[in-house]
């Protein structure tokens, strides 16, 4: 399928320079939602993962369908004042400024094999805040799963030996 084509890009937004990848064009589709889904599943279903997380708020849109369809829980990372309960928190730099995400302190049993979906990969300072943050718990990352990758940004390169995998890749 040509995820790519469903995809619209936004030059100059949210600022001069910048190429916004909107997905939204390719969440109203069917068809892509669950090729999307079904392809993440079909690259992590034999990793033994244990828990999926997913990081607000793009990443809900295919951590959530994931979880449901490889039978397993769903962990929210949320922007800060979000969560309910006892949690820890990070904050990092971001491409544009600095953010913060948090997590229940009781959401990642230690050992536990983690995924964590995003629906970009950029220069991977999100998703490194969010190991971060399942590790401090004792949670074990197995891999990142993304509906887009911006390779020319290097979070790939970021995150080390954590396995990506991403289903539309920019080199732009």
């Amino acid at each position: 399928m040509d995820l790519r084509s469903l995809i619209r890009v936004i030059p100059g937004f949210p600022e001069p320079g910048v190429s916004f990848k909107d997905i939204t064009t390719l969440l109203k589709d069917p068809q892509a939602l669950r090729y999307v889904v079904q392809e993440m599943a079909r690259h992590y279903r034999d990793k033994d993962i244990d828990v999926i997380t997913g990081i607000e708020s793009r990443g809900f849109f295919f951590s959530a369908p994931l979880a449901y369809e490889m039978g397993l829980g769903l962990v929210p990372i949320r922007k800060p004042g979000k969560l309910p309960a006892d949690k820890l928190s990070i904050q990092y730099a971001l491409e544009y400024g600095t953010d913060a995400l948090e997590i229940h302190r009781d959401a990642i049993v230690p050992g536990q094999r983690v995924l964590l979906v995003d629906d970009l990969l950029a220069t991977g300072g999100t998703f490194s805040a969010a190991v971060q943050l399942i590790r401090q718990l004792g949670g074990i990352v197995v891999g990142g799963a993304f509906l887009v990758e911006l390779a020319s940004l290097g979070g790939r390169k970021r995150l080390g030996d954590i396995d990506v995998f991403s289903l539309v890749v920019y080199d732009d």
